[in-house]
Formats: C-alpha cells, structure tokens, sequence
C-alpha cells in the first residue's frame, strides 16, 4: 500500500527501468495524467489491463482524497504523460498531501528532460536552477530570462514549440553572448541538438519546429551598470566607436541598462545630437 511515482520514457521505450515495470504490474491503481497515454504505455510494455484514474491540475481538486483514500489500502501508481511526475507536470500536490496524511511515498528514479539537457549541454552544474516554461507575453518573458541569467547559474528551461523562436529571440535581446544549448525530440527518433549563442540556434532549428523542447543557459554573470553612473557617457562612447545604434541598445539592454526599445530611442537621441555637433554618424534601421 502507498503511493508510487513512476517515470516512465520521454520518447524510447527502452529507457523504462526494471522496477518501474515491476511497480506497474503491481499496482491496484494507476493515477495518469492522461489515461489515454497511460493505457498506450501500457500496452506497449505488455503490461495487463489496470484500473486507471484521471489526474491532472483541472481535477486535482476533486479527486486527490479519493486518490488518498485507495493509498491507504492498495499499491498506487502516478504516472505523467512522459518523464518524472511532479516535474512541470502534475504530482507535486498529490505528493504534499499525501505526506500530510500518512502515506508512505516512494518516487523510482528515471528518466528526465531536465537533467538529460543539463548534463548533455556540458555546462557547469555546481549550480543549477529548473526554471519551468517561460511567460508567454514577450516583456515578461525578457524579464524573467533577464533576472535568471543574473543568478549566475546554468538555467533549464521548458518551451513549447510555437514560442521557442519567439523566445530565442528574447534571449538574444538580452544576452545575446550567452551561450545556450537545445534538445527538441529528446530520446526520440528525430532527436535534435544544437548550441551556440541564442541567434545561432534559432538559426538551426529546423523549420517547422515540432516536438518537446528544453534548453540550457550556460552561468552568464554581467554586473548591472553602477548606479549613479552616466548612461550618455557609456553611449557616447560606443558611438565614438562606431558601433550601431542598434547594436549600442542591444548590449545595454543585456547588460541590465533598461528595455531595448527604450534604450534605442535614447542612443537615437544622442546620435542626433552628435550628427549637429559635427561629430561622426552612421545611418541604419530601427530596431528589431
């Protein structure tokens, strides 16, 4: 009796381990994300016909005390779609309240996306932060990549495939040094790997993008500007070097200096300004 997470393979069905089938055959109940997907698996693994319930984050609510009360008396099974229950999946509450109530718990270990990322993009992982799917409108997504990246640590990230381009994108706006290396289809047959910086990736990706995606962020350390200190000053002196305005926004906006197209309007009014002193300028378009 008690209650059992399982992995169960992300896309290759022999990643399944020799206790995860023992634990499914034994169990009086198997909890799935999608029952649909649970008794597929089943199948595949040869595995007899069990009784399965529906669990997921619209239904939690209503059906963890059932789930609970089974716990009690008969060996039970959580399993997700793919990979680690409770990993940007549903588990984690079932898991909580489960403690609360006495159950003994045991999670198998298994298959991950997010270690499999971490460990094959060979950045370091002396520290190392699961940072789930990013927002979906574009200015909370540049910050929550923004206020990431200053941790100082290697990042894991989920995306779908409808907005890693967009993101990616994202990325590139507000460190685009950082280096960042991408799984699409991980353990499965049309597997993709890519690194480099975010716009050389997006470049790669093969078009167009279908499948799960998760992507590392290497350690990217860049002090936010001084406070006090004199952004015209930092901008006048790229500009004196020549750089775009463009290209002026894009490194400032990485390095913590505000929002690019703000930053842009501003290295746009001080070009100006240089153009009537008779200082050099080049022309160039607008921002990206």
């Amino acid at each position: 009796m008690g209650l059992s997470l399982v992995p169960t393979p992300l896309g290759n069905l022999g990643d399944i381990t020799v206790r995860a089938l023992e634990t499914l055959r034994a169990a009086e109940l198997i909890v799935a994300e999608d029952t649909r997907v649970a008794r597929k698996l089943l199948n595949a693994l040869q595995i007899g016909s069990k009784e399965i319930w529906s669990y997921r984050e619209q239904n939690a609510a209503a059906v963890t005390e059932g789930i609970l009360e089974r716990a009690r008396t008969a060996n039970v099974v959580l399993v997700s779609d793919a990979g680690m229950p409770g990993v940007s999946d549903p588990g984690s509450e079932l898991v909580s309240a489960a403690r609360d109530a006495g159950i003994a718990i045991d999670v198998l270990p298994g298959p991950s996306a997010v270690l499999g990322v971490a460990v094959l993009s060979g950045f370091s992982l002396r520290r190392f932060a699961f940072e789930g799917f990013l927002p979906r409108a574009r200015g909370a997504r540049q910050r929550a990549l923004r206020e990431a990246l200053h941790e100082d640590a290697t990042t894991i990230w989920f995306e779908s495939p409808a907005r890693i381009v967009d993101t990616l994108e994202d990325l590139d706006a507000v460190a685009p040094d950082a280096r960042v290396f991408l799984v699409r289809e991980y353990t499965k047959r049309f597997e993709q790997q890519l690194s480099g910086t975010a716009a050389q990736v997006a470049g790669r990706l093969e078009q167009p993008v279908r499948g799960e995606i998760a992507f590392a962020v290497a350690p990217y350390a860049r002090p936010e500007r001084e406070a006090g200190s004199d952004p015209d000053a930092a901008i006048d002196a790229l500009l004196a070097e020549g750089r775009s305005v463009r290209e002026i926004a894009k490194r400032l906006a990485g390095e913590g200096g505000g929002e690019r197209r703000d930053l842009y309007a501003r290295v746009s009014r001080r070009k100006h300004r240089r153009a009537e002193t008779g200082l050099p300028s080049d022309e160039e378009g607008g921002p990206e």
